[in-house]
């Protein structure tokens, strides 16, 4: 059987076996998503498998570069990663999609040890704090804005700043911070 005949067996499989399954996701006909864990869960996470033109016979791609996984540390996303394509070089040749998201289900415990529980957990493992305020315009250029809060709150004046987070495994992210404080 050639690749896209294998591929045809497989999607119809993976639809029959997911079927009515939530945290399964067909995106188009070779990208293929599972979910595990529960939405707001800090451990919860989105694994993205896309096949090629020469899949089975190739590994496919395994991906965690979802919007949904923001939140995952890149240790984490890295260890799931390893542990996938490893396990789909013992399956070159057949269909594997299947095997690779219940094999991330049976070591779902370790695969995550290192992720936090809580993001009260992911803040503690910030080690550099800096604020950027945009103070580099020369002032005298800057024509003055009325607050939108003038409108509706006159005993409360607020600020807006963007917070440069750096992380131990040093990647690096903005927070947008707005912090209102009430007029005597």
């Amino acid at each position: 059987m050639c690749d896209s005949e294998l591929q045809d067996e497989e999607r119809e499989a993976l639809l029959s076996i997911y079927e009515g399954d939530k945290a399964f996701k067909q995106l188009n006909s070779t990208t293929y998503q599972y979910k595990y864990g529960e939405d707001n869960d800090f451990r919860s996470f989105l694994l993205e498998i896309i096949w090629h033109d020469k899949y089975p016979t190739k590994k496919p791609t395994v991906s965690m570069d979802t919007f949904y996984n923001k939140h995952i540390l890149q240790k984490v996303k890295d260890k799931i990663i390893a542990h996938v394509e490893a396990e789909a070089e013992q399956w070159l040749g057949y269909g594997m999609t299947y095997t690779l998201f219940q094999s991330v289900q049976e070591h779902l415990s370790e695969l995550i040890e290192e992720q936090p529980d809580t993001i009260a957990d992911i803040s503690i493992q910030t080690n550099k704090l800096t604020i950027s305020t945009g103070d580099s315009k020369d002032e005298a250029s800057k024509k003055p804005k009325k607050s939108s809060l003038q409108n509706h709150r006159k005993d409360v004046v607020g600020t807006r700043s963007i917070v440069k987070v750096k992380n131990l495994e040093g990647g690096t992210g903005s927070i947008l911070l707005n912090i209102y404080r009430k007029l005597e």
